[in-house]
């Protein structure tokens, strides 16, 4: 009845070739059409997985309370932390009063609350230690307050020097601050870009990356009709940040992350070399055509159903999904590289049929009765394979699995309606000789004498590497799949190795703020968890203590931050002076010694008089060097003599709402102890705090669940794959051996594809696992045709027309995985990998182990049509 139905298809679609070629253009132009109208991408990883689980419900409950989705993170970076938080406020500045690109920006963990409270959020002991020394700080800052300039800051140098020789200080104490001015100043006169931090200066403690970072959060207005929604919003940004002159002021530069950034980014890299790869793959898949068919009008009429399909299939794909993702849009590789099988495999077999027959007519037919059955059961099994994927909750894949099933419908209808049909209008010139591979008849003989160890050979290899599969390394971390070389993954990267950015962190809502503590208090106990923050974490503990010391601080700065009149700008004459004065003096407290101390002032004393020696644009250089940030730094110290009490009652709004949702729920956020970039840290973390805190969101937490649900998602697409198959192999061969010989070998591929992978370090992940099941589909297409081949009688398969068709149509479906190898986005070219290895161990089971496995046919066909 299969072949019968196909049959009758390809004689009508044949007879009337016009309409039927008519027809399917009609279709892939109206598919064209409504393919433009709707063409759409989510390039949101978060999207690939189902909404409708709890964890997930949870996820999304926990991004539209805090409207995550909708955000940029702007990471101001500089030289000096005085710099870094200067150009942060003057961004956050200017991008507030652009109402057409952004919904808020707000600070994070700076800005006016943080400037004036600041204090209060030292420990008492620590913060009484920093305003023990306020008094002997006034007369230096007095000074430089009331003089900022060259002549000012050697003032207050000499000062600090007559300190030492009082013994208040010793030399050796001063030499670390005496060494960061002399690298300064040595910058500064080698033309050097030249930075100075007073914070870095007076810190116990080296400065870190992360003290010289600023961070801002913004929510852009996004433009959904556009590929990249977001893609206005970081433009103004930037646009932002090179009207203020951020590089040129502050030596800032300004990164962009966060899940808007990252998914403009990610579309621009899916996107990147994708025409370029497009045109090559195109170029080779019309090359190894040109080897299979040798007739241009056969090449063109398999490329030309080739458009129509994919045309087709892809407006089937967008109604069916509505937009794509990143995993999804692989169908259209996967079209090409499996479609075009079908294409090859007719029209090889009518290439073969008409060198018989050399009528045109009659070769149509004749091949369609030869291939009717093969491939309708290879389209099948195929199209079987991937909707495998539909039950799953990865929904990445489920759509993938949606279109790609839909697609190999469509590669199939149109093999035997347009494909025939246009061979019928071109009429190729008939063929001159057979097609098969006579050159391959030592390996038929061979593979025929050595049937047992070939068979005993391959399985004992595949079963000796199973071992191997215990190393079988599954990446579940999904920030691995993005191109680590993008701003936005970059800077997310960056930031992960601070502990303290929260990048890994995860969060438990809790419905009131009692329980929000007592979620806080089993968090901290966790021995994975390295803090907690809630909206409690800044309303700041002992402030009565700490007011009255940043009080009684300030009575002691403030009339030395405030002096009754700036002296007027030195000369440059007097700044000169100033800095032979000051060089003079350090080379008398170092007079002979020798030390840390002595030695750095003598450096000192070096640098300073090379200043003086210098030109007047050189001495302007250093003083602006050290005296602008030393004004932004007296700033923030006004700022901080002036805290007051802090209770959640007057918490600005921008902290309250990042911590607090509307209805009243809070989140309590947790960070992980150890390295925050190693996967096991990450997973333990998670396990224990989901262990604590069951209903836990986000971070790690995610991502665990994440590989769980895939995970388990592709053990029931695998299990429904060969469920699937297998019930379709037995329906149509109705053998349980002739099943078998057609999955054993495929089981067989898919074991020796695990272990090689292992053996070259390809771990599995989210994208590249999808592999797996589609090897069921692909490799079960290839078997066919040999089974049903070797059911029919046909012997010497090796040296059949049949060979040269089942390998051209690999060369084909590799050159499309191949292109998917080459893409910029690191998981799209693991998944070709992959995919590209699988078909690799796919073709050797099939053209070595199968024709071993099945052995003589159980009759043998007398017409010795060896080209079959």
């Amino acid at each position: 009845m299969l072949k019968s139905a196909v049959v009758s298809v390809v004689k009508a679609s044949t007879r009337f070739a016009s309409i039927t070629v008519l027809i399917g253009v009609i279709l892939a132009i109206a598919s064209g059409f409504y393919t433009f109208k709707h063409f759409a991408i989510n390039t949101d990883i978060s999207h690939l997985i189902s909404s409708d689980l709890d964890w997930r419900k949870r996820d999304i409950a926990f991004e539209k309370a805090f409207d995550q989705e909708r955000l940029i993170l702007a990471v101001v970076e500089a030289p000096t932390p005085e710099f870094a938080n200067a150009a942060a406020a003057a961004l956050t500045e200017k991008l507030s009063s652009n109402s057409n690109n952004f919904d808020s920006v707000k600070r994070l963990g700076g800005g006016p609350f943080f400037d004036k409270h600041g204090l209060l959020f030292l420990p008492t002991e620590e913060l009484a230690k920093v305003t023990s020394q306020f008094q002997s700080a006034v007369p230096l800052i007095e000074i430089m307050a009331g003089d900022p300039s060259i002549r000012g800051l050697t003032g207050a140098l000499e000062t600090g020097l007559a300190g030492v020789k009082r013994g208040q200080v010793t030399l050796d104490g001063a030499a670390a601050p005496f060494n960061t001015i002399s690298q300064t100043v040595e910058d500064v006169l080698a033309k050097r870009n030249a930075f100075f931090s007073w914070r870095g200066l007076t810190s116990p403690e080296p400065l870190t990356d992360g003290d010289k970072r600023a961070f801002i959060e913004i929510k852009p207005i996004l433009d959904f009709k556009e590929l990249e929604p977001g893609r206005a919003a970081t433009d103004a940004i930037r646009a932002a940040a090179v009207d203020l002159k951020l590089e040129q002021q502050f030596g800032a530069r300004v990164r962009l992350t966060g899940p808007v950034a990252i998914a403009n980014e990610e579309f621009s890299t899916v996107k990147e070399g994708a025409i370029v790869n497009g045109i090559g793959t195109v170029v080779v898949v019309l090359f190894i055509l040109w080897m299979a068919l040798h007739s241009s009008k056969i090449i063109f009429a398999v490329a030309a159903n080739l458009f129509v399909g994919l045309a087709i299939t892809t407006a089937v794909g967008l109604l069916l999904v509505d937009s794509l993702n990143l995993l999804s849009i692989a169908f259209a590789v996967l079209f090409v590289g499996l479609g075009v099988d079908f294409g090859i495999q007719y029209s090889v077999r009518y290439r073969s049929e008409r060198f018989k027959t050399n009528d045109l007519d009659k070769a149509l037919v004749q091949a369609a009765e030869y291939s009717a059955v093969p491939l309708s059961l290879a389209a099948m099994s195929t199209a079987a394979g991937f909707l495998s994927f539909l039950p799953t909750s990865y929904r990445g894949i489920s759509e993938l699995g949606e279109i790609a099933g839909a697609g190999m419908v469509v590669a199939f209808l149109s093999s035997i309606t347009v494909l025939p049909a246009l061979i019928k209008l071109l009429n190729p010139a008939g063929e001159k000789e057979p097609l098969g591979y006579a050159f391959l008849a030592p390996l038929d003989r061979f593979l025929e004498d050595h049937r047992i160890g070939i068979i005993a050979g391959t399985i004992g290899v595949a079963l000796a590497g199973l071992p191997l599969l215990y190393f079988m390394h599954f990446d579940f971390n999904p920030i691995n799949l993005r191109n680590p070389k993008v701003e936005s993954i970059a800077t997310f990267l960056d930031l992960r190795r601070d502990p303290n950015t929260g990048a890994n962190a995860v969060n438990v809502m809790a419905p009131s703020e009692q329980a929000a503590k007592e979620v806080e208090a089993r968090l901290s106990k966790l021995p994975e968890v390295s803090r907690t923050l809630s909206l409690d974490t800044f309303v700041p503990g002992d402030q009565p203590a700490k007011l009255k010391l940043i009080q009684a601080g300030a009575k002691v700065l403030q009339p030395a931050l405030n002096p009754d009149q700036i002296d007027a700008p030195p000369t440059d004459q007097e700044n000169a002076e100033a800095l032979n004065g000051s060089a003079e003096a350090l080379r008398k407290v170092a007079g002979e010694a020798s030390g840390p101390g002595p030695d750095a002032a003598r450096r000192l004393a070096v640098a300073l008089s090379s200043l003086a020696g210098a030109d007047q644009a050189t001495r302007d250089k250093a003083q602006d060097v050290f005296v602008r940030p030393l004004k932004l730094a007296f700033d923030q110290l006004r700022s901080m003599l002036q805290a007051q009490q802090v209770t959640l009652a007057n918490l600005p709004e921008d902290i309250v709402s990042s911590w607090k949702t509307k209805d009243g729920q809070l989140r309590v956020e947790a960070l992980p102890k150890g390295d925050p970039n190693d996967n096991d840290t990450l997973r333990k973390f998670a396990a224990a705090v989901l262990q604590a805190e069951p209903n836990a969101i986000g971070g790690p937490v995610s991502i665990l669940k994440s590989g769980d649900t895939i995970v388990a998602s592709f053990i029931q697409a695998g299990l429904w794959a060969l469920l699937s198959i297998s019930l379709l192999l037995w329906i149509t061969l109705r053998r349980i051996t002739d099943v078998l010989l057609t999955l054993v070998p495929l089981l067989v591929a898919g074991a020796v594809t695990l272990e090689i992978c292992v053996l070259i370090g390809l771990p599995l992940n989210f994208a590249n696992i999808v592999a797996l099941p589609l090897l069921l589909g692909v490799g079960v297409a290839f078997k066919i045709y040999y089974v049903t081949a070797w059911r029919s009688g046909r012997t010497n398969l090796l040296q059949s027309a049949l060979t040269r068709a089942i390998f051209f149509s690999a060369l084909t479906t590799a050159t499309a995985f191949g292109s998917l190898w080459l893409s910029s986005h690191p998981g799209t070219a693991s998944m070709g990998k992959l995919l590209a290895l699988s078909l690799l161990t796919t073709l050797a089971a099939v053209l070595l182990f199968q024709p071993a496995l099945m052995g003589k046919p159980r009759h043998i066909d007398e017409t010795g049509d060896t080209d079959h």
